[in-house]
């Protein structure tokens, strides 16, 4: 029950939920004989924080400093061995990222954006760790196939053995994924890989579970270039969709210092 609970609150604290929910109330308090002057605050306050979540340079300023604390892994050089730290890990640990069960498509199709970009990097960094296990997360919605078990069919799809490939199908969330990884893993050093801005939350949660998890983040989403361009200060849905991101991690980090687990 408190699963729900808190993803239900955590929906309506998003930002466009969040500004649309002012501005109704705001619409609603506004007509006589309400309160008018509060009910236009509320609907001028819902309408320029959607423009603000929805604009691209405000959508980076929130998410860069998410999307820079762990480093990415570089660009293996031929006939070199991969860093020492990652060249350790015995397991490459993929957390899901949602997928769209429409028939026809393949497993990689399926995937959203980010879980395309979490499993080829994990494939690329399996491909460097010849001794090394996959495991792959995310639960089943309803009767559809596991999350994990489309992430399997699309690591199968680029190459892995299907034998190197070990699920998780049962944790709905990335502190059931930390738990379900450290009784898989023991203290076996792992590859975490993870979304960019999810990563500083996802290994909060794994240190909290005495997994020894190295940070590989993917699915980077303030990629810009270095010279300014009017385009820059556009506004677009993708901004509002980095903006999401930016403030679901904060509030799901609130929730962790609120329960002493950082």
């Amino acid at each position: 029950m408190l699963f729900f609970l808190k993803k239900l609150i955590a929906f309506w604290l998003m930002p466009l939920p969040f500004c649309l929910a002012l501005i109704a109330a705001g619409w609603w308090l506004a007509r006589p004989p309400r309160r008018g002057r509060v009910g236009r605050f509320l609907v001028a306050a819902g309408a320029i924080l959607l423009l603000f979540f929805s604009n691209n340079l405000a959508s980076i300023w929130l998410l860069r400093p998410l999307e820079t604390v762990y480093p990415p892994i570089a660009e293996f050089a031929p006939g070199e061995p991969p860093p020492a730290a990652l060249a350790a890990c015995r397991y490459v640990v993929v957390l899901g990222g949602g997928h769209a069960d429409m028939a026809g498509l393949s497993a990689l199709n399926k995937l959203s954006t980010s879980s395309l970009s979490r499993i080829t990097e994990g494939v690329r960094l399996l491909r460097e760790l010849p001794a090394a296990r996959l495991i792959v997360s995310g639960p089943a919605v309803g009767h559809n196939p596991s999350h994990a078990s489309i992430l399997a069919q699309a690591a199968a799809s680029l190459g892995v053995d299907p034998d190197r490939i070990q699920l998780i199908d049962t944790a709905r969330d990335t502190e059931d994924e930390s738990r379900a990884v450290k009784a898989i893993v023991g203290d076996a050093p792992i590859a975490l890989v993870t979304s960019a801005w999810h990563m500083p939350r996802a290994a909060a949660d794994f240190r909290a579970a005495g997994v020894n998890a190295l940070p590989c983040p993917a699915d980077f989403k303030s990629r810009t270039a270095d010279d300014f361009r009017p385009s820059d200060l556009s506004w677009d849905a993708e901004s509002l969709e980095r903006s999401t991101a930016a403030v679901h991690e904060r509030i799901g980090h609130l929730w962790m210092l609120l329960r002493h687990k950082t």
